[in-house]
């Protein structure tokens, strides 16, 4: 946000606040007062934070892999007004650190963020070390035990408590430094915990693999900034796949060898021998299957493969076995569906009824053809 433009003060009209979220994104920062809701799964959390520059409470909503009251928030987002809830501050990408206040350091070690410690023993431990107390928690755990009430077991529990979130917080700091938004951090750091930065860093193209919602062009952008060259062979190999399935979005289940290659070229701007060792490495890997279609030398996705086979095969089994239903007359049949319906059937309608009853199986494929006026 430039210096000489103010945040949106909340005694504004919402109108007002709402237009100049529109024009450009905006940056808040401040305590989070309180925690309304926070998704274990997805991230998604709503907070109240005390931001600077406004008088009340902002309603901030974002997604963060962990946030607990007291923390420290740096928010980048716009300011939308919702018909239920008013106005909120919508972050696109939300940046937490440990609070450095009094104030702040108790509502978060009480949050019940840290296991072992809730209100009563973070009032006492902030009394006891005040702004030191972080520092002492991982740098001198035993001292934790000077305070009234902890014991062995309860300090052992504090400690593993604080080394697991600092895990998380190196995890989301490693990612959002890759261009990572905050969303798709919580994502990673909830598919693969902490082992998230070793997974990105040995393979980032796994997440195109591992993650719905994360392609390859977003693993592509990651790769980059770890510094990954466009030639390197994991990505090579990775863009098979993506050639892939760019083409079944366009309804293929697979492609002529010779249409991946140049596909492949094309998409991810590699030469063409390039392209075809990492097909053999996929091939060899099993995560391409080849197989011949009309004299034509194909290569599917290994997943569709196995679906499209698994159809057919299905298709076999029902044509190998018995009708479902009795011989119908189709000659009474169609009067009674004409009566029945109100409806006058076309010659291709009559046509397709009779190969119904007469056939074990039928495939539709298609909808209704578009008149041309």
């Amino acid at each position: 946000m430039d210096k000489d433009r103010k945040a949106p003060d909340m005694r504004e009209a919402p109108e007002a606040v709402v237009a100049a979220g529109d024009q450009r994104r905006e940056v808040l920062a401040g305590l989070v007062e309180r925690v309304t809701f926070h998704s274990q799964d997805s991230g998604f959390c709503v907070l109240r934070i005390k931001a600077r520059g406004h008088r009340d409470l902002v309603t901030t909503i974002g997604h963060a892999a962990m946030i607990s009251a007291g923390e420290w928030v740096t928010a980048s987002g716009e300011w939308t007004n919702d018909h239920t809830h008013g106005l909120q501050f919508r972050a696109r990408f939300l940046k937490t650190s440990a609070p450095t206040s009094l104030n702040g350091i108790e509502k978060y070690l009480g949050s019940g963020m840290i296991r072992g410690i809730g209100p009563v023993y973070a009032k006492r431990m902030v009394r006891m070390f005040g702004k030191d107390v972080f520092d002492l928690i991982e740098a001198e755990p035993a001292r934790l035990r000077e305070v009234e009430g902890i014991g062995p077991k309860r300090a052992d529990k504090i400690t593993s408590a604080w080394a697991d979130q600092k895990v998380i917080r190196e995890i989301m700091v490693f990612l959002h430094s890759r261009g990572v938004g905050t969303a798709r951090a919580v994502r990673i750091f909830k598919t693969y915990g902490v082992d998230a930065v070793q997974v990105m860093s040995e393979d980032p193209y796994r997440l195109a693999r591992d993650i719905r919602g994360i392609g390859f062009r977003t693993a592509d952008l990651i790769a980059g900034k770890l510094g990954i060259e466009k030639t390197a062979m994991i990505r090579v190999r990775a863009g098979i796949s993506y050639a892939l399935t760019e083409a079944m979005g366009k309804g293929h289940c697979g492609l002529p060898l010779a249409e991946l290659i140049p596909l492949s070229t094309k998409l991810l701007e590699v030469p063409d021998e390039l392209i075809k060792t990492a097909i053999e490495l996929e091939l060899t890997e099993g995560t391409v299957i080849a197989d011949t279609v009309a004299d034509t030398p194909c290569v599917f996705l290994s997943g569709l493969y196995h679906a499209e086979k698994g159809v057919a095969d299905r298709f076999r089994h029902l044509v190998s076995g018995p009708r479902p239903w009795p011989d119908i007359d189709a000659d009474k049949a169609l009067p009674w569906i004409e009566k029945k319906t109100g409806q006058t059937l076309a010659p291709s309608q009559t046509e397709a009824i009779r190969l119904a009853l007469r056939s074990k199986v039928m495939v539709i494929t298609g909808g209704p053809a578009a008149s041309t006026p």
